[in-house]
């Protein structure tokens, strides 16, 4: 097993992130050059068919549970201090400055959604911000076209 775990840790290594190998697997340690963006729910969604729509999509790792739970991996979290507030003010939960986001294995019960190789790119923490404004703008638009 801790054979196993360094080999995946060695592969996430690779992107220039830096990584810890713990008891139950391998984590990311969040920091300048990687942080992590986590949406709930009909955001969570949103912001997911918007990047994908805009060719923006990333690293995004899916926790289960009641509602839908996804983490986004970023880049660019040192310069976009605006952004993150807003991300904090419509909910979204920013990880970075050493916070650790385990990454999916076998047994840990979280999966890649999209895997890190099969993204084109991180995207920066900006583009999410984007997103998530986009996703609660639309959210608005709706609600005016309801008749009351």
């Amino acid at each position: 097993m801790i054979v196993a775990l360094s080999v995946v840790a060695e592969d996430f290594r690779r992107y220039g992130w830096t990584i810890e190998t713990t008891g139950d697997g391998v984590d990311l340690i969040t920091g300048e050059q990687i942080a992590a963006i986590e949406l709930t729910g009909s955001v969570a969604a949103g912001v997911r068919r918007y990047l994908r729509a805009n060719n923006l999509s990333g690293p995004v790792i899916e926790v289960p549970g009641p509602q839908r739970r996804e983490i986004h991996l970023v880049v660019g979290v040192a310069k976009a201090a605006r952004a993150i507030e807003s991300l904090c003010a419509a909910g979204a939960i920013v990880h970075t400055d050493g916070d650790r986001i385990p990454l999916p294995q076998p047994g840990r019960g979280i999966a890649w959604s999209i895997m890190p190789h099969e993204a084109r790119w991180v995207p920066p923490v900006v583009a999410i911000a984007a997103a998530v404004r986009a996703v609660a703008a639309g959210d608005r638009a709706r609600l005016r076209t309801v008749a009351c």
